[in-house]
């Protein structure tokens, strides 16, 4: 396992391996987290079944996109553009 030097696995993490994955490809700390967590309980294959389901942030109005990312906790989300707010849930 890639674990950082140093760092102590995560007991919340249920998929460290597909974890430490994600976050070499760049994805950040949650969204590799969620990801792990998911396939790990329900398995890679229907996780990624499910994915690509919900409406494209382009399509999503402003308050939509706020009310999400309110939901998932992306800070400053109050000041930021409808631009900024689809990047930031991207990222996250």
């Amino acid at each position: 396992m890639d674990v950082e030097e140093g760092a102590v696995p995560n007991s919340s993490i249920k998929d460290e391996k597909r974890y430490q994955k994600l976050r070499d490809k760049g994805a950040s700390k949650e969204k590799a987290a969620r990801i792990a967590n998911a396939s790990a309980g329900a398995g890679s294959k229907t996780v990624s079944r499910r994915g690509g389901r919900s409406s494209s942030y382009e399509d999503m109005s402003k308050v939509e996109l706020y009310d999400r990312a309110k939901e998932v906790g992306i800070p400053g989300r109050s000041s930021m553009s409808k631009k900024e707010l689809v990047k930031a849930l991207r990222n996250h």
